[in-house]
C-alpha cells in the first residue's frame, strides 16, 4: 500500500471505529473482521496501536471481558470525548462528501458554475 494511501485510510478508519463504537462495544478481531468486510485489508499490528491511540486519546475507553493478563479480550465503549468527536466528524464528512462526491462531475449533485 502507498504511504499516502496509508495515510487517507487510517483517518477513515478511525471514523469507522468511532462509528461502530456508538452503536455498540467493540473488540479488535470484530473491527478487522468488520473493516474487511468494506475491503480495508488490516492487520492486527495496524488496528492495535489505532484503537490504543484512540484510547489515549480519550475517545474510547477499554475493559477486559475474558481471560486476564495482556492477551485478554477487551471490549471498547465510546466515551463522551469520543462521541463529541463522532458528531464533527460526521459533520464534516457530510461536507467532504457534497463536495467531492455529489458535487463532482458524473456526481448527483449541483455543478458549481464559472471558474
Amino acid at each position: 500500500m502507498e504511504p499516502i494511501q496509508r495515510e487517507i485510510l487510517l483517518a477513515f478508519w478511525k471514523v469507522h471505529i468511532l462509528h461502530h463504537a456508538a452503536t455498540r462495544p467493540i473488540y479488535g478481531r470484530w473491527m478487522i473482521e468488520e473493516l474487511r468486510r468494506h475491503r480495508f485489508d488490516i492487520s492486527p499490528g495496524s488496528l492495535y496501536p489505532i484503537l490504543a491511540r484512540m484510547e489515549e486519546h480519550g475517545w474510547l475507553r477499554a475493559s477486559p471481558v475474558s481471560g486476564s493478563g495482556p492477551k485478554a479480550r477487551r471490549e471498547l465503549t465510546l466515551t463522551p470525548k469520543g462521541a463529541s468527536a463522532l458528531r464533527k466528524l460526521r459533520r464534516l464528512v457530510a461536507a467532504l462528501h457534497r463536495e467531492v462526491v455529489l458535487d463532482a462531475p458524473g456526481g448527483t449533485g449541483p455543478r458549481p458554475r464559472g471558474g
